[in-house]
């Protein structure tokens, strides 16, 4: 009762003076825009020292692939991470049935609008996985260009999922639209030694093979390369080169890795959501940042196979399913134990 009769009382005393009711208007009207004005956006008025990613993989309801194994680890590291996600499915295609949906190009580009729309559109670093059709991969790549429009130093980290031990598991033509288009805009790859191979037109045998296909795509388009996993001999071996300017000599180095007897779902996301992350820490140092990455993600395998044997389980009946949230201290602060080796 006492808050209507104040309000009366200023109704009657601004009906008597004109100016008076115009004031209480405008004030009003200040009042009612600072409420449905949308807050600014702290990951941009403010932004991290590390950076803003736009990450374009799958994701799954339950389990840790695709984005699930991208974002969080990213977001340890420092980063603010915006997540697209290519196929939303139950679960990973590893068992025996899945229910879910495909975003298509169209549906990706609406996304990319509604983000411009808002002034939301600059990232630092664009991350892509998974996609499985020509028709949304051009689309990713009318995104690097427009993301390249408002940020011309964006930093593009590509891992071009394609297949893996001798066996293509997307689309055929899809080989040569990353080999043609995306390769030439990437500023790091990430392929495994099918995937190298694919790219590049030659078979890897052997360590000198590895580092001519580094050379290969560095001619093509990007400054930094990792072939994350090649098996020479029975040896499980990471590859990295770095050319630092155009026309000079790369920096090559191999990782040795131990093999561990088991099957897990996740990792290649994981492994290059990793090499953003600590690459973009150390700039000129892709080495470093490779030790770090591999340190990583070998104790979060040994952290899962070892929950699993706990369980019961025999880790090597079925994919096993990346213990992430339980090796959060490995992932922010890993001990190098697995280190690299210059090429001369």
């Amino acid at each position: 009762m006492i808050r209507t009769h104040k309000l009366s009382s200023i109704t009657r005393r601004s009906q008597s003076n004109p100016l008076r009711k115009l004031s209480i208007l405008r004030e009003k009207s200040s009042k009612k825009d600072s409420r449905t004005m949308a807050p600014p956006i702290l990951s941009l008025a403010l932004p991290s020292e590390t950076g803003r990613v736009l990450s374009i993989q799958s994701h799954t309801v339950q389990g840790y692939v695709g984005n699930k194994s991208a974002v969080f680890p990213l977001q340890l590291l420092g980063y603010d991470v915006d997540p697209i996600m290519s196929v939303q499915f139950s679960n990973h295609t590893g068992y025996p049935t899945f229910k879910g949906q495909v975003l298509n190009g169209k549906q990706l580009w609406e996304l990319i609008e509604g983000l411009e729309a808002n002034n939301l559109l600059y990232y630092t670093h664009l991350l892509t996985g998974y996609i499985g059709s020509v028709s949304f991969l051009n689309t990713v790549l009318e995104v690097v260009s427009k993301l390249r429009s408002i940020n011309p130093t964006l930093t593009y980290v590509c891992d071009p999922v394609m297949g893996d031990e001798g066996k293509l598991y997307v689309p055929p033509e899809l080989v040569s639209v990353y080999r043609e288009k995306v390769v030439p805009v990437a500023s790091m790859l990430t392929p495994n030694q099918f995937e190298a191979e694919q790219l590049t037109g030659f078979r890897i045998a052997s360590e000198q093979d590895g580092r001519e296909a580094c050379r290969h795509l560095h001619a093509a388009g990007p400054s930094k390369v990792v072939i994350t996993s090649i098996c020479i001999d029975g040896n499980l071996l990471l590859i990295g080169s770095h050319q630092k300017e155009k026309g000079q000599s790369p920096v090559q180095f191999k990782i040795v890795i131990p093999k561990i007897p088991a099957y897990f779902t996740g990792t290649g996301d994981l492994m290059t959501a990793l090499l953003l992350g600590w690459s973009n820490k150390y700039p000129n140092n892709l080495d470093k940042a490779a030790e770090l990455a591999v340190s990583s993600l070998q104790a979060v395998l040994s952290r899962t196979l070892k929950d699993y044997e706990e369980a019961g389980y025999d880790p090597q009946t079925s994919s096993l399913e990346i213990r992430l949230i339980q090796s959060q201290d490995d992932i922010r602060n890993p001990e190098i134990e697995y280190t690299s080796h210059l090429y001369d």
